[in-house]
């Protein structure tokens, strides 16, 4: 046998003896068997160099370190699921499911894991690529630090597709996590917190050796790609299973929501006897072309639901009521609590959200009051413990000034929130607004971080985010903790944002009520600012799925002289401000005015695909037929009901190839 050939076998049994004890908790040979066998190994791969494999069993034990980790924007967005917290709101979401898709739905039902999601993308059964959930579109480059992780497959077995993205979330047992805290008090060190924030951390840890002595495990449970050759959820986890990852045995297939709830009483009680932190269950449509008619809201799929267990509760005293203001002016009221432990953290603090909630659970200083995770993520106070209150006790009485600039509050009528409407001398507004600015869903500029803003607002470097592109590095070296390197990434964090495109330049801008989804609505009907600028509410009503209060929002922001002089500026520095030449080069109104239903399987373009073209060329997607449905684009396996629905509205029915000939015709 040559050294190659015994390089290779080595490897490939040191994969097996991974699997085996990572993955299926089996182990074939002793702990001392595997060491002595991976370091015959190291020994081999040392002396031959030339046979080098970056996804060598070797290679687990880290070393490599990473000083940034570089920004990926994910191939398939990574969604966040709606919340359940009764069967009503299972039965509600049932409902909807059923008038939008055909025939009998069923259900695969998973726990919910409490971890750091992840993105692992496959290419010829090699992992090439692990990303961070981030926001969302785009995560962090964790690829280094999770090849660490033992139960995660370098390499996969089996008939896997060509490429792939595979999500789940990276856990940290109890007993694992148990341990690491006993090492840290041993070392006179603090204890981390809970399982979940360690997870989390433990992927951004510049040296992956230090990863490599955690315990982390990786749950997963999404196959995302096209054209897999899988038809339902529930055997996508199998395959995945067959081909080396670790899936949990716990997930089940069912056939209505009355077994989803014996599923959710079951895991309720015994959740605890799990190795892990879980949180409720994930109830997903089992049929992956039923999931494709669903699609997605601007947030999350509407084929998923996750269910959450109920919240756990635990009273505090609460010794001071503040006041924040937000960026938009928006005053919250935070309680002050003694801190107490709640769901794996200690919390400090909770959102009173506003007046009228103060006074209908008629909190003031000084009560005992009962808090809760509202999904187990942000606290809030549910009750007052009346029978603990004091005998000299007073009524909250809410402010009538801001607690910044000590402008008079104003309460517009209907609304929840009272505001300071000292728009350009309030200091947490500006800095609120510039920071808002540069986020990463916004402008994202490098080098340049909340607390970075606030600084050159308070030395009177800036007094709103056009002012940025007016920043010379000589100004910025001198500020506290800033070095020559750091300013140069600052300013050049600046320079290229001048790049970002038009409709995140006007998510950036901080219109109240223009999030992602409509600032991409206005971008796209008006294509530059100028019009925006210059639309009337009844003009901007008449665009797709803006209201009026959105309308009267982008009105009255361009009616401020400030606000217009702010988006010149911008124009003159070289910020995008209307729709770049590429873009519009793919986009057309041959679709304008109609509305398309997309049904069924297609052979030649993907259903995201249609529907981008649609929308590219001046169309609407909707999700049900109804009277406004101007065609319906029928794949294989279209619903009947759906046939039935638009045979009786004499709605054309038109197949992919007629639909790409129109397009290409007109």
């Amino acid at each position: 046998m040559s050294t190659e050939q015994k390089i290779n076998e080595l490897r490939e049994e040191l994969r097996q003896h991974n699997y085996n004890y990572y993955v299926l908790d089996a182990a074939v040979i002793s702990d001392y068997e595997f060491d002595m066998k991976l370091k015959e190994l190291q020994k081999l791969e040392e002396e031959y160099p030339e046979f080098y494999d970056p996804n060598s069993p070797t290679l687990r034990v880290g070393g490599e370190v990473t000083k940034n980790f570089e920004t990926i924007v994910h191939e398939y967005r990574m969604y966040s699921l709606d919340n359940s917290y009764s069967k009503e709101d299972l039965l509600d979401w049932e409902k909807r499911l059923k008038k939008q898709v055909d025939g009998a739905i069923n259900y695969t039902c998973e726990l919910k894991y409490d971890g750091a999601s992840i993105s692992l993308t496959y290419e010829d059964g090699v992992l090439v690529r692990a990303v961070t959930r981030g926001d969302g579109v785009q995560g962090d480059n964790v690829t280094t630090n999770v090849k660490t992780i033992k139960s995660v497959p370098l390499k996969l077995k089996g008939d896997f597709p060509a490429k792939f993205d595979i999500r789940g979330e990276i856990v940290l047992p109890y007993d694992g996590f148990i341990k690491m805290n006993k090492e840290r008090v041993a070392a006179g060190e603090e204890p981390y917190a809970n399982p979940r924030n360690t997870a989390s951390g433990s992927l951004k840890l510049q040296d992956s050796s230090e990863t490599a002595r955690r315990p982390l495990d990786c749950l997963l449970y999404n196959i995302t790609g096209n054209r897999l050759g899988i038809i339902s959820q529930f055997e996508s986890l199998e395959k995945a299973r067959d081909w080396g990852f670790k899936v949990p045995v716990e997930s089940k297939k069912v056939n209505s929501i009355d077994e989803v709830l014996e599923f959710v009483a079951y895991w309720d009680e015994h959740r605890h006897d799990l190795p892990y932190e879980t949180d409720g269950i994930v109830i997903k449509v089992n049929s992956l072309q039923q999931q494709e008619e669903l699609g997605f809201t601007a947030k999350a799929p509407r084929w998923a639901m996750a269910y959450k267990f109920k919240a756990e509760q635990v009273s505090t005293k609460l010794h001071e009521i503040t006041y924040q203001v937000g960026r938009t002016g928006a005053i919250t009221p935070v309680a002050n609590l003694e801190p107490v432990s709640l769901a794996g953290t200690t919390v400090k603090r909770a959102s009173l959200h506003n007046a009228d909630q103060i006074e209908k659970l008629d909190i003031r200083v000084g009560d005992t009051v009962f808090v809760e995770k509202g999904g187990e993520i942000i606290p809030k106070i549910i009750a007052v413990n009346l029978k603990k209150r004091k005998d000299d006790s007073k009524p909250t009485i809410y402010i009538t000034e801001c607690p910044e600039c000590q402008t008079e509050l104003i309460r517009k009528e209907g609304e929840a929130q009272h505001y300071c409407p000292n728009y350009a001398g309030c200091s947490p507004q500006i800095i609120g607004r510039i920071q808002h600015y540069i986020s990463r869903k916004a402008m994202d500029i490098e080098g340049l971080g909340g607390e970075t803003v606030a600084l050159l607002v308070n030395e009177g470097l800036i007094v709103n985010y056009a002012d940025l592109y007016e920043l010379k590095k000589e100004q910025v070296v001198p500020l506290e903790r800033m070095a020559e390197k750091s300013a140069e990434n600052l300013i050049e964090g600046i320079e290229k944002s001048k790049k970002i495109p038009f409709e995140r330049v006007l998510f950036a801008l901080g219109i109240r009520y223009v999030g992602e989804t409509v600032a991409k609505k206005l971008a796209k009907h008006y294509k530059f600012i100028d019009a925006i600028v210059d639309a009337s509410e009844e003009e901007l009503v008449n665009v797709d799925e803006i209201g009026i209060k959105i309308a009267q929002s982008v009105v009255e922001f361009f009616a401020s002289e400030e606000n217009r002089n702010l988006v010149r500026r911008l124009q003159q520095y070289g910020v995008q401000l209307e729709i770049s030449a590429e873009k519009l080069a793919n986009q057309t109104n041959k679709l304008e005015g109609e509305t398309y239903v997309v049904s069924g399987v297609f052979e030649k373009v993907s259903r995201n695909e249609l529907k981008k073209m649609i929308e590219d060329n001046g169309g609407k997607v909707s999700s049900s037929i109804s009277s406004k449905t101007s065609f319906i684009i029928a794949g294989a396996n279209m619903g009947p009901s759906k046939l039935e629905k638009a045979n009786k509205l004499e709605i054309p029915i038109i197949s992919e190839d007629e639909f790409l000939q129109k397009i290409e015709k007109e």
